[in-house]
């Protein structure tokens, strides 16, 4: 004779549905990081991003840098041949040096002025930068001017790769500095026009950024001359 449990049956029947929900679980617990990094995959990547004028700017700056490169290694390797004149700097470009950094400083003033919506210290402090700029300038001719009092020339008769060298490297960053300064005067026009402001700093933080470069590239063509000259 065999007694039955009625709920044997049953309890197989919860055991197995717990075993099955279980292994459910187990499952879903594994396939979930494979989800997540697949989730974290299909996610956009944030990009760099940068304004079109500031990428321009830096292209313009980087194939300065690879001009006067090229111009001051030419100087040392015509020096190392020989046949080198060498003769003192005119002492004015001393006085050239603080003038464009202080222009310098005087820039960075009017950038932060402008960000802080300061617009009397803005078209103060780009002005004279302006000014400060066109000061270096004048004193760069007349440091020429100086060079060939002492029969340093550019060319022609009397002259010397030495002094050559001198006038293009000075020559060239007299120019970029001119262009600098055309930029800079249509920035002083947009600071009286009230069109640079906190919300609006582009223009003069462009131009800011170039004449920083123009000033920094100056002092190295200076030290260089000085220790090379």
């Amino acid at each position: 004779m065999y007694l039955r449990y009625p709920h044997s049956k049953q309890y197989k029947d919860k055991s197995s549905i717990k075993i099955k929900m279980n292994m459910d679980i187990d499952l879903k617990t594994k396939e979930r990081p494979n989800l997540e990094a697949q989730l974290l995959a299909e996610e956009p990547q944030p990009t760099l991003s940068m304004h079109p004028g500031k990428f321009m700017l830096w292209l313009f700056i980087v194939s300065i840098v690879m001009i006067f490169a090229a111009f001051t290694s030419a100087y040392l390797v015509r020096q190392a041949e020989g046949n080198w004149l060498e003769f003192e700097l005119p002492a004015i470009f001393w006085f050239n040096s603080a003038v464009l950094l202080a222009s310098s400083v005087c820039m960075h003033w009017a950038y932060v002025a402008a960000k802080k919506d300061r617009l009397g210290s803005l078209k103060t402090a780009i002005t004279l930068a302006f000014a400060l700029g066109m000061t270096f300038l004048v004193g760069q001719w007349i440091g020429w001017g100086q060079l060939v009092n002492i029969n340093v020339y550019f060319g022609g008769n009397g002259s010397n790769p030495s002094g050559s060298f001198l006038y293009v490297l000075t020559g060239v960053h007299a120019l970029h500095l001119i262009s600098g300064l055309i930029v800079l005067l249509v920035a002083v026009v947009a600071a009286f026009r009230y069109r640079i402001h906190s919300k609006n700093t582009l223009r003069i933080e462009l131009c800011a950024t170039y004449w920083h470069f123009l000033d920094v590239l100056w002092l190295y063509l200076f030290v260089f001359l000085l220790l090379n000259h």
